[in-house]
């Protein structure tokens, strides 16, 4: 027996001893007479009593002998999933040399010592036979599979579970941080690595994503990844799909055999319907892999209308012309404040321009309340100094870059006068520093002679960079940009901060380098400086017809304010696949964008031939809900969610998402080794080639089996341990009273 919280032998002592002390003095002079034994008999009663409550609050623990062990049986683990069906492994598919192993390799050499208990695994263990393995899992979840394995054999006497497989574990960047503990405990792991690691000559489409939109939303970048293997440099054609139809090819000649090679495609979407790009390669002769040639990404229609808010210092050629250029774009809708003068009472006077009654919140040259602020996409603050804000205003603007998600833009040098924004709270959203610091500037890409004075030049991340990708390519953005005229002047400020990209720079009569244009992340939002003056010279000074100036600015405004949420938003996987449980988040907020605790929600998801079904959600935190729902058929789905606080309704959402767009199975269908090696590693195994699976019969039968740890039962959870302090105590009672005392 042993204590689960044992005490020092000096505390024991004590205990012991105050227990004594107790017992005695409790009847050294009792109300009646009693004898010599009827004292003593007391006196151990009580004494016993407290002893087994001393005893019992220690948990005492019985180790039982460990049950028997029975047969020793080691469980084999053979992956099915389909990418097992490719034919690499020495000439034959990959579960036929499976099953080839496991008959005339393990189950042959394990005879009369061990018994071998065959499972299949692909999206999860199941126990088969031999005969009935057969490579038709959509998705192979190697790590659950060894996890069951140990927990369906906890206790026996098990030397190793050995695992047949590619490495192909779809499942895995589900589970990375759980990992390491499962492969830790429980017997090793022998892996036996099935297949070829150079694979089979191959053309994979590794990925494809949409870039921003640019250029009034009719232009995207879709970047195409590809690779090809065992082909040697033979050329080959990457076609573009549009849903369904081709609309642009490219033909590619590798550099090597094996080296990834990237394509761009510029297309142009449907602004009002969802459409589904795919990127393809046709099969080649003796391609034995075509599920993975093609990939697809969705690019959804733009939405509602982002709405700005622009608060200018004073009227001027900068914001007229600025003004006119939002106003072309017909995706935003700008309200404008702008600061007048003063009147007869020395305060200042505003012309507010703005639709939808919000007017009236606006007459004071800031929003009023915290929702008027975060009811607009993005916040301009053109030319108006620092003092101009209250600290509360400025506080206000950072939450709503930060916690709101809006976009936030400082252009003209008057904002950074003297001590612009330093030192308010709305500092750390902007992505310069504003005291004399001078921080790492990146050189232009070019690498011609300097720029004239206050020319603007890109850097090398400005040229693919949306906010100024004004042309179809880059290098006709290139082009545009080293034609634009000089600025009038820029606002000295710092360098960048940590995490901020400086997207274009001008030099100085010194030639010290300026930035002009840094952008970056703040929060939930975007944050944007324009440290240039006199950008309208842009527009008066180039053609007619040249229509940069006003895509640069309302692309710029277009990428602070595309990613606002609204108080109703839905998170969805970045892929989903056929018979995938997909996750859909849903944060519901009010129009100060607080969490909403009390909110009720609904969700339908919607299938690709029309028909609608309830969404399950499930509360998951303040104003937050989840639902899980299993993927069908490939296509084009939507969730629609609507979010109410009683009859009061807090807003809609719509998420388009496509179903099918890869397939994670056949994702560099080599055979994994690294992983492998790595999950008998961590186990303390082995792992070989399927040639060399031979050797592990050996080791398997060397190996002892492992014993189980003794069996602890906690005594004070026994029934007779409470019966024992009552029976003590009421026999105390019970004599007692006997013998006159009470």
């Amino acid at each position: 027996m042993a204590f689960a919280s044992p005490l020092p032998l000096w505390l024991a002592v004590l205990v012991a001893i105050g227990i004594g002390g107790i017992a005695y003095f409790s009847y050294r002079r009792p109300l009646i007479p009693l004898t010599t034994v009827q004292r003593s008999m007391l006196i151990a009663l009580r004494a016993l009593a407290l002893a087994a409550v001393a005893i019992f609050v220690c948990r005492p623990v019985m180790l039982l002998p460990s049950p028997p062990s029975g047969d020793v049986v080691v469980p084999v683990l053979v992956d099915v999933s389909r990418s097992m069906g490719i034919s690499d492994a020495d000439g034959e598919s990959r579960i036929n040399r499976a099953r080839e192993l496991v008959q005339k390799t393990l189950t042959t050499g394990l005879n009369g010592y061990a018994t071998v208990d065959v499972f299949g695994f692909g999206d999860s263990l199941a126990a088969t036979t031999t005969d009935r393995l057969t490579a038709d899992a959509r998705r192979t979840d190697l790590d659950r599979a060894v996890a069951a394995a140990r927990d369906k054999y906890r206790g026996r006497a098990v030397p190793a579970i050995v695992v047949l497989s590619d490495g192909g574990d779809t499942e895995q960047s589900s589970r990375q941080e759980t990992d390491d503990a499962r492969r830790a405990a429980g017997p090793p792991i022998y892996a036996i690595g099935v297949g070829a690691p150079d694979g089979v000559p191959d053309r994979e489409v590794t990925g494809i994503t949409a870039g921003e939109p640019r250029l009034d939303q009719t232009s995207i970048d879709l970047y195409v990844a590809v690779v090809t293997r065992g082909f040697g440099r033979t050329p080959f054609t990457v076609r573009l799909l549009a849903n369904g139809q081709t609309i642009d090819s490219h033909k590619v000649v590798p550099i090597a055999n094996g080296s990834p090679i990237n394509e761009t495609f510029t297309v142009s979407p449907n602004p009002l319907n969802p459409t589904v790009y795919t990127a393809e390669i046709a099969p080649e002769q003796g391609e034995a892999i075509t599920e993975n040639n093609s990939r697809s990404v969705l690019v959804s229609p733009a939405g509602r209308k982002r709405r700005v808010l622009m608060i200018a210092g004073a009227p001027g050629f900068e914001l007229s012309f600025l003004t006119r250029a939002l106003g072309m774009d017909p995706g935003l809708e700008v309200d404008s404040i702008i600061r007048k003068g003063k009147n007869e009472e020395s305060a200042d006077t505003f012309l507010v321009q703005a639709g939808g009654g919000r007017a009236s919140a606006l007459l004071s040259g800031f929003p009023a309340t915290r929702e008027a602020l975060f009811g607009y996409d993005a916040l301009v603050i053109a030319n108006v100094e620092g003092d101009f804000f209250t600290r509360a205003q400025l506080s206000m603007a950072s939450d709503f870059i930060a916690e709101r998600g809006g976009g936030l833009l400082v252009l003209g040098a008057r904002s950074f006068e003297q001590r612009g924004l330093l030192g308010s709270p709305l500092e750390a959203a902007l992505p310069l520093e504003l005291n004399d610091r001078r921080g790492a500037v990146r050189r232009p890409a070019s690498e011609e002679a300097p720029a004239p004075q206050n020319h603007l030049v890109l850097t090398p991340e400005g040229e693919s960079h949306p906010v100024m990708r004004i042309g179809s390519s880059t290098e006709s953005t290139r082009k545009l940009w080293s034609a634009f005229p000089s600025l009038a002047s820029s606002a000295s400020v710092g360098g960048p901060r940590p995490g901020a990209t400086v997207l274009a720079v001008t030099s100085t009569p010194s030639g010290v380098v300026l930035p002009v244009v840094a952008v970056q992340r703040f929060g939930r939002g975007r944050s944007m400086v324009f440290a240039g003056e006199a950008s309208w010279r842009w527009k008066m000074l180039q053609a007619s017809s040249d229509r940069s100036y006003e895509f640069f600015w309302r692309q710029a405004l277009r990428w602070l304010a595309t990613d606002a949420p609204d108080p109703v938003s839905l998170t969805l996987p970045a892929e989903i696949e056929s018979g995938d449980a997909m996750t859909v988040e849903l944060e519901a907020r009010d129009r100060s964008f607080s969490p909403v605790s009390d909110a009720t929600v609904t969700a339908t998801l919607t299938a690709p031939g029309g028909e609608e079904q309830p969404l399950p959600l499930r509360p998951a935190g303040k104003g937050k809900f989840v639902a899980s729902e299993s993927m069908g058929n490939s296509g084009l789905y939507r969730v629609h969610a609507e979010g109410k606080r009683g009859a009061v309704l807090l807003g809609t959402a719509d998420r388009w998402f496509y179903v099918g767009g890869s397939d994670r199975e056949f994702a560099d269908p080599r055979l994994n080794e690294g992983l492998l090696r790595r999950l008998a590693r961590e186990s303390g195994g082995k792992y070989v080639r399927s040639a060399d699976a031979g050797q592990l019969v050996p080791a398997l039968r060397s190996s002892a089996p492992r014993k189980t740890e003794p069996e602890r039962r906690d005594l004070w959870h026994e029934p007779w341990a409470f019966a024992l302090v009552i029976g003590l105590l009421a026999a105390e009672w019970i004599l007692r009273r006997r013998w006159g005392l009470r």
